[in-house]
């Protein structure tokens, strides 16, 4: 027999996501990191700290994807759609975690701006959700698309000896471009024009912010 969980039981479950998503201790898969199995190269002060900074945004955007995969999930309609959200959240865990290990070996810390990403990303993951099922899996498509999008350029910025950074971006492109697929698959609506280009203004803005804070 399935337990029924009170609405306190969920706010608890909740609540103990959002403090383990910001203090870095968020439940992963258990996948190893990426980075173990490339090779430990020399790098510059400047080169580290171009890498770091670069890492702090990627961390800071898995921070944000954390929140709307919550938010979507407290307003799923249909189970299918919450269990795959949350399956797709538990994997953006590994990214999160082999982010802020990469961000802290290369001698900074994560954005002070996380807590403002996480409760603006929650509000419009719920509001996402609450238009519907097959808009919530959209928005998670076109979310999906543009964080690869993202790690693309980073890559190409990146400097060409980071062969750690480099192999932990690569694994997050593929596990993204493997969500945004799936939320397609499940019945995700392609968004209207106007959405992506407010979501894209939005992760510009992160982007911009987290590199220096």
């Amino acid at each position: 027999m399935q337990r029924q969980y009170s609405p306190a039981d969920i706010f608890i479950e909740h609540a103990d996501r959002v403090l383990r998503t910001l203090s870095g201790q968020a439940k992963t898969t258990g996948r190893d990191n990426p980075a173990d199995a490339a090779p430990d190269t020399e790098l510059s002060e400047e080169e580290a700290k171009l890498s770091a900074r670069l890492m702090r945004v990627n961390h800071a955007g898995e921070v944000a994807a954390q929140a709307l995969y919550q938010g979507q999930a407290l307003t799923a309609r249909n189970k299918a759609v919450e269990d795959k959200l949350s399956q797709a959240a538990e994997e953006e865990n590994d990214h999160l975690a082999w982010c802020r290990q990469r961000v802290h070996e290369l001698g900074e810390q994560t954005s002070y701006l996380d807590p403002l990403w996480y409760a603006g990303s929650l509000a419009i993951g719920a509001t996402a959700g609450l238009a519907g099922d097959k808009w919530s899996l959209g928005f998670l498509a076109e979310t999906e698309k543009q964080v690869a999008e993202h790690i693309e350029h980073h890559l190409d910025s990146l400097p060409d000896n980071d062969q750690k950074t480099r192999a932990i971006l690569q694994q997050m492109h593929t596990d993204e471009t493997q969500h945004a697929t799936t939320a397609i698959e499940h019945g995700g609506v392609a968004l209207p024009e106007p959405i992506k280009q407010g979501m894209r203004l939005v992760s510009r803005l992160m982007t911009k912010s987290s590199f220096w804070l």
